[in-house]
């Protein structure tokens, strides 16, 4: 399974983008998938709020990433409140997908197919090392939150209220 996820030409789209952003954090490649940031976590053995869940949201039908902390759940009311956005519902599938060029699971913070308004949860960084989908529901790399706000220009917001 190894050759077949790095060999994945999402996992190797991810890898041409980390090498040209300058991050030194390399591909892994997971036995247990990282769908979820639970499994992502326990995969890594590594605490929930270190997983960089990679979100694609729709605000009138224009796309949105949202990198949040995966010990929390994306207020939609909060985000488009305080954003300025009309509303902000979660992407279908296809809208993912189209947006991307990563299937759900699987989607990077780098590597989109197009460009997309990006906002990234302040709870990320409180930990010293993030892990991120690498394209495929088994791969992830490691980054840090000033490294990812770097490679992503994601805006700094509150995604909950804790």
């Amino acid at each position: 399974m190894q050759d077949s996820v790095s060999s994945h030409p999402s996992v190797i789209r991810v890898e041409q983008a980390l090498a040209e952003l300058g991050v030194k954090g390399e591909v892994k490649i997971l036995n247990d998938s990282a769908r979820s940031a639970r499994e992502a976590a326990d995969a890594l053995n590594v605490e929930v709020g270190q997983i960089c869940s990679s979100l694609i949201f729709a605000s009138a039908g224009t796309p949105i990433l949202i990198l949040t902390s995966g010990r929390h759940r994306v207020d939609t009311e909060l985000v488009s409140q305080e954003q300025g956005l009309a509303t902000l519902e979660r992407a279908d599938a296809q809208m993912v997908k189209n947006t991307t060029g990563f299937a759900i699971g699987g989607v990077a913070p780098i590597g989109l197919t197009q460009p997309v308004a990006t906002y990234i949860d302040n709870a990320l960084a409180q930990y010293p090392i993030i892990w991120a989908a690498a394209g495929h529901p088994h791969a992830v790399f490691p980054t840090t939150f000033d490294e990812l706000l770097r490679i992503t220009g994601a805006t700094q917001i509150r995604v909950a209220v804790e």
